[in-house]
């Protein structure tokens, strides 16, 4: 297993890591003995980053990643990171529902601590842009999150924050600004870079606007998740969290898929295409490792086994972005 740094943070983390998200369903379903088995797998291949959250199968995730990891024994130190959401109301204190989130984030990991803490919501111009939104004041303000993150950092619960990139462009940038967060995850793949690469905006689905760019120059660790379009890149079909996600709903899985049917018609097979988007993103110089829901064991070894190729060049990234950008077709035509 290759590592590469963390930002600015003295971390050293794995070019794949364990996402424990509702996507692939492990984390979140009850299959204890596959859950070990898994985790255990990962943790021989060297993955040592591990990625949950408070609202991955209301808590299930945190609950079920806890329980896999305890016993395990790995010879260098493996890090949780977990997120907290906060749904608005009318209360204008946001304090106490980070602090609130943490303490029972880690009662049900069973740790005392976590390495990363990150923000889950979306964040726009306006509360309520895109589902869950908060504001830049929302997250800034002496009565935001990042306030209350700093409570528990203090606390001794937490080493570092981070963010999660969806939302608008421009409000995610004024966050960033701050330079208050070491890191951010965001959808980064093959079918869509555009939060990371320039990618002409009729094939973006839907155009994140090349926010990364500016967590690159603020010397930010970043997380690519959705590395396999949700599946569709993998030729599979919908997960049940695909069903019923406001924030990439079915619709847009089913033009993902139709793109990879195009794709595959200058690629080839699917296993060729599943090879190249792995490849593709762990390639990316600003990437620092690529979060991906593992379902069985076979699949972190066939991950892992993909990442410890050499990478591509500048000269053969360039080459998978032209082929991609003409062959497939317009998202919105």
């Amino acid at each position: 297993m290759q590592y590469r740094p963390l930002g600015t943070t003295g971390i050293s983390v794995s070019t794949v890591s364990f996402g424990a998200g509702p996507v692939s369903g492990l984390l979140t379903g009850d299959a204890v003995d596959t859950q070990r088995a898994v985790v255990q797998r990962a943790v021989e291949l060297g993955v040592n980053w591990f990625d949950t959250a408070a609202g991955y199968g209301n808590g299930q995730s945190e609950l079920h990643l806890g329980a896999a990891l305890s016993g395990i024994r790995s010879d260098q130190p493996l890090h949780v990171a977990t997120k907290v959401r906060v749904q608005l109301t009318t209360q204008t204190d946001l304090r106490p529902l980070v602090v609130a989130s943490v303490k029972e984030s880690l009662s049900r990991l069973n740790l005392p601590r976590v390495t990363l803490l990150q923000i889950h919501n979306s964040i726009t111009l306006n509360r309520l842009d895109q589902p869950t939104s908060i504001t830049p004041e929302d997250v800034l303000g002496p009565r935001g999150l990042l306030a209350g993150m700093q409570e528990v950092r203090a606390a001794g619960w937490v080493d570092q924050f981070g963010l999660t990139g969806i939302g608008d462009a421009k409000a995610l940038c004024t966050v960033m600004r701050s330079q208050e967060f070491a890191t951010i995850q965001a959808p980064v793949h093959f079918l869509n870079p555009s939060a990371l690469r320039p990618t002409p905006s009729e094939l973006c689905d839907p155009d994140f606007g090349g926010f990364l760019r500016t967590a690159h120059e603020l010397g930010m660790g970043i997380f690519a998740i959705r590395v396999f379009a949700a599946g569709a890149l993998l030729g599979a079909e919908p997960s049940p969290h695909t069903f019923q996600t406001p924030f990439f709903p079915l619709d847009l899985y089913r033009r993902d898929e139709a793109r990879v049917r195009q794709l595959s018609e200058r690629l080839g097979p699917l296993s060729k295409i599943r090879a190249h988007a792995l490849r593709y993103i762990v390639s990316l110089p600003e990437i620092t490792s690529a979060i991906i829901g593992f379902g069985q064991v076979n699949h972190v070894e066939q991950a892992a086994r993909l990442a410890d190729e050499p990478r591509l060049s500048n000269e053969e990234l360039a080459s998978l972005d032209k082929l991609r950008n003409s062959s497939v077709y317009s998202t919105r035509s």
